[in-house]
C-alpha cells in the first residue's frame, strides 16, 4: 500500500471518533442505529481495524455527510462547493465549514415577515459570535434586547437565554461562528507593523 493511502486510512478513525462526539452520540446508540457492533466501532475509531466500505457507508448515512467526508478524500473534478442549507425555525442555515468538532461556521437567513416574530429564548451548550451583514438583527440575551445594523458584531455564551430575529420585519443575513463550551472566538492584534523594517 502507498504511504498517501496508507496515511488517509490512519486519519479514519480519529475523524470518525470527532464526529461522533461533536453530534453528542455515544458508541451504543450508534451500534443501534448502524447494526455494526460497538466493540467494531471503537476498533475503528482507535485505527485497530481499517475501514472498508461496509463499515463506513451505515455511518456516512447516519451522520449525513459524504462518504468522501469520512475519509477525507481530496475533493476532484468540479470546483464548486455544494453547500447543504438546513431549514430550522422558520430560518435557513447554510454550513461554512465541513471539518467534525471544533468551531462550526454558518450563514443564517432570517427570511422577512409582515409582523416581527415574538422572542421565544432558547439556551445551550456552547459559545456564540455572530456578524450582521444586511438587515438588523434583534438580538435578545437574558434581559438585553438589542438591535444590531449591518457590521456589528456580537458573542456570547449560549447557556444564558438567547433568542435572534428580525428587529423591523426585513430579512437578515448574518454569520455566525459556534463552538462547543469554553470554545470562544479569538482576535489577535499585533502592535508590530508589517510595514516596519
Amino acid at each position: 500500500m502507498d504511504p498517501g493511502t496508507e496515511d488517509v486510512l490512519d486519519a479514519v478513525g480519529p475523524r470518525l471518533r470527532a464526529l461522533r462526539r461533536d453530534r453528542g452520540i455515544t458508541l451504543a446508540d450508534l451500534a443501534a442505529a448502524t447494526g455494526v457492533s460497538e466493540s467494531t466501532l471503537s476498533r475503528l475509531e482507535s485505527g485497530q481495524r481499517r475501514a472498508t466500505l461496509e463499515l463506513l457507508l451505515p455511518l456516512a448515512r447516519i451522520y449525513d455527510v459524504p462518504l468522501d467526508d469520512l475519509v477525507g478524500a481530496p475533493r476532484t473534478g468540479d470546483p464548486r462547493i455544494h453547500l447543504k442549507p438546513v431549514h430550522r425555525f422558520g430560518m435557513t442555515f447554510v454550513p461554512l465549514s465541513r471539518r467534525p468538532g471544533g468551531t462550526h461556521a454558518f450563514k443564517m437567513i432570517i427570511p422577512a415577515r409582515p409582523e416581527p416574530l415574538e422572542p421565544v429564548p432558547q439556551t445551550h451548550e456552547g459559545f456564540e459570535w455572530l456578524y450582521v451583514l444586511n438587515g438588523r438583527l434583534r438580538l435578545v440575551l437574558g434581559e438585553r434586547d438589542l438591535t444590531l445594523p449591518p457590521g456589528e458584531a456580537a458573542e456570547f455564551d449560549t447557556s444564558l437565554p438567547h433568542w435572534l430575529g428580525s428587529a423591523d420585519g426585513g430579512a437578515v443575513e448574518l454569520l455566525i461562528l459556534f463552538g462547543q463550551q469554553g470554545v470562544r472566538s479569538h482576535v489577535r492584534a499585533t502592535s508590530h507593523s508589517p510595514f516596519q523594517g
